[in-house]
């Protein structure tokens, strides 16, 4: 069975809540998920032995893209990390009024690439409640699990 691990930080519920809909579908493609919370995750977490890692961070501010707080302070200790391949993708709600809309997706996908991950799904953006966008986040997660080999 494949390995999945989803580290989220949320301050409103509405990423903790997307990250449990993404573990359900994960589950369902036979997949054993984990998810941590990112203020129960270390660095060590992101190399250990799981076929799939799932970021999932809410993003603030209006004149530039400001990380979810504790992921802030997590993504500060990603340096010196090699993923040396590593299959990742990023997911996020948001709020498409802001300019840069779901931005801590673009910011983790070139984060993660930088440490040498494998970027296996273009990172999914959702508009509002994720509980609206049921059918979007199924097919995304389907489309990821499937290209983990």
């Amino acid at each position: 069975m494949k390995k999945a691990l989803i580290i989220f930080g949320s301050a409103t519920g509405n990423t903790e809540e997307m990250a449990g809909m993404v573990k359900t579908i994960l589950e369902q493609a036979d997949f054993e998920v984990e998810v941590k919370e990112v203020t129960d995750a270390s660095t060590a977490d992101l190399t250990a032995d799981h076929d799939l890692l799932l970021l999932d961070c809410p993003a603030y501010g209006d004149d530039e893209i400001e990380l979810q707080e504790d992921f802030a302070d997590f993504t500060e200790q990603l340096d010196g990390v090699r993923l040396d391949g590593k299959p990742f993708a990023v997911f996020a709600p948001g709020d498409s009024s802001y300019e840069h809309f779901c931005g801590s997706v673009d910011m983790l996908e070139d984060k993660m690439n930088d440490l040498g991950g494998k970027m296996v799904n273009d990172g999914l953006k959702i508009d509002g409640d994720p509980g609206d966008a049921e059918g979007e986040i199924e097919a995304w997660v389907e489309s990821t699990a499937a290209s983990v080999v």
